[in-house]
């Protein structure tokens, strides 16, 4: 799983793109992500996460 996570994508919250690798401050990352078009959705995934929690929340 560590290989997984050194080389899975990940959306950088600073430079507002997907990227392979942790290359990013770990504060700034979200993922691992599967593949470049999953982390490029994360802040919809999010969102979507996000909006199904406080529905459960109700």
């Amino acid at each position: 799983m560590a290989d997984a996570d050194e080389n899975g994508w990940y959306y950088c919250l600073d430079h507002h793109k997907a990227e392979q690798g942790k290359e990013c401050w770990v504060g700034s990352r979200m993922g691992p992500y599967p593949d470049k078009a999953t982390a490029e959705r994360a802040l919809e995934i999010a969102r979507a996460r996000n909006k199904q929690a406080d529905e459960d929340d109700d």
